[in-house]
Order: C-alpha cells, then structure tokens, then sequence
C-alpha cells in the first residue's frame, strides 16, 4: 500500500520511508491547494492511502471508501502525553 501524504504532512515523507513505506505528497502529485474532493478521488483512482490532519477529507474519503488515517491533535497530544509521563513521571 502506498501512502498519499496531505499537505500538511509533507515533511514526514523521509520518515514515512525509513520505515518502509512508498510515499507520495499530494504536492508531487500535483495537488497541491486543491480542493478535499479531488485529493479524495486521486487517492480512490491511484488505490492511495491519505495520510492527514483535516476532518472534512477524512470525512469524504470514509464517506467514498478511501483508505484514510486521521491523525487529529488529540492523537499527538495523547502521545506527547504519554511521552512526558514515561520520561519525566515525577513532574506530572
């Protein structure tokens, strides 16, 4: 399975790679400021995972059968959380 990166989540392709995963960026595949829907339906039409942080394309990407991850603020906040808790238990 290859990954769709949304905008926001450009930055994390080198990671993404290290880890084993084919990565593409919405801004490689010429996406870059277009509309939810079109990023949706290239991820459907290609058989591309989105990777992203916006409600509304995870929403339509359920809503069409897209493949999709959703990692909101309250997932990063929850591992930083937990994080800080293991690394620092006295100070919480």
């Amino acid at each position: 399975m290859k990954l769709l990166l949304d905008e926001m989540y450009a930055g994390l392709k080198e990671y993404f790679e290290t880890l084993g995963w084919e990565v593409l960026t919405v801004q490689e595949a010429g996406l870059q400021g277009a509309k939810d829907k079109d990023i949706i339906e290239y991820a459907k039409k290609n058989d591309l995972l989105l990777v992203t942080q916006d409600q509304k394309p995870a929403d339509l990407a359920d809503l069409t059968g897209v493949k999709c991850i959703l990692i909101s603020n309250a997932m990063v906040a929850k591992i930083a959380d937990a994080k800080i808790r293991e690394k620092f238990p006295n100070i919480a």
